[in-house]
């Protein structure tokens, strides 16, 4: 994937968050989804394309992935 302009993203985090800052923020683009960790929001950021993040998004909701 190319690289991906984040000035002016619009960073949200999940309505299910409780605020004891082990959030991950997404920002919706125009041809991709971007997420980073709320606690370091100059840290890294990682880039889906849109279809990817809605694969891994059915996923998630789909209970694939094995709890920790």
């Amino acid at each position: 994937m190319h690289e991906v302009d984040l000035i002016g993203a619009n960073w949200s985090k999940s309505s299910y968050s409780s605020g004891n800052g082990q959030c991950v923020e997404t920002a919706f683009l125009r041809e991709a989804v971007a997420t980073r960790d709320s606690k370091d929001p100059q840290g890294p950021v990682l880039v889906f394309s849109v279809s990817g993040w809605s694969s891994f998004v059915s996923s998630v909701k789909r209970r694939e992935f094995p709890a920790t």
